[in-house]
């Protein structure tokens, strides 16, 4: 999932940004108003994290006009502003949530989870394939009852092939959508988090669930026993 985080402190931007790429969400960063009200209406993103006070351009105002334009992605305000009336703007405005600062890291990810489940166009919370199945809540896996630990690009890719099961994905379009990267042919990190995968997912099991399709990429889907 592609969260979009609108903040002028650069600290805080570099720690959410860390602590959201860490539990496997991809993350665009903008430093003041404009820039955020101009990725929001062109990235897709699942959720914007907003600050209010910024340069350029205020959070009531772009969270105003992107309602305004039609755009619904959920929006968690993110600000020092901690008196009640700045709430009720701000949930009144349409914001989804509002979380003061300072605040406890762990606090922000259960509300941005919390949104991501709410949104009507999210990712299922849950996959089974055979015997292999994904919590994308808790970002856990399990494969005949036995637990996967994955670390979190591995689970995205996981759960990227997963929820598109029998469908052949290209190399560039997982790097595109774990990565958040243009594919060069001579970076070879899809392929090595595949094979991780594989040894994880696939070596211990007599049933195999990743495939390579030769010449085009790579598929997650049950062919029954090898």
């Amino acid at each position: 999932m592609k969260i979009l985080v609108v903040e002028d402190e650069l600290k805080t931007a570099a720690y959410l940004e860390k602590g959201l790429a860490e539990n496997g969400y991809t993350v665009d960063r903008a430093g003041n108003g404009e820039q955020g009200f101009h990725l929001a209406l062109g990235g897709s993103y699942d959720l914007l994290v907003l600050d209010i006070m910024l340069p350029g351009k205020d959070g009531w105002s772009i969270l105003e006009d992107l309602r305004r334009l039609g755009h619904q992605s959920p929006v968690l305000f993110l600000t020092a502003r901690d008196a009640v009336e700045d709430r009720v703007r701000g949930l009144e405005s349409g914001a989804d949530d509002y979380l003061v600062k300072p605040f406890a890291f762990v606090e922000l990810l259960a509300r941005v989870r919390t949104l991501l489940r709410r949104n009507p166009a999210r990712s299922p919370e849950s996959l089974k394939i055979a015997d292999l199945e994904l919590d994308a809540v808790h970002h856990k896996t399990q494969r005949s009852g036995r637990r996967i630990d994955l670390t979190p690009k591995e689970f995205s890719l996981l759960y990227l092939l997963a929820s598109r099961g029998g469908e052949v994905l290209s190399r560039t379009l997982l790097a595109e959508k774990v990565w958040d990267m243009n594919f060069d042919s001579d970076t070879n990190v899809v392929d090595v988090h595949v094979r991780r995968l594989r040894s994880k997912v696939d070596d211990a099991f007599e049933r195999k669930l990743i495939h390579t399709v030769r010449g085009v990429g790579y598929v997650l889907e049950d062919r029954g026993q090898s």
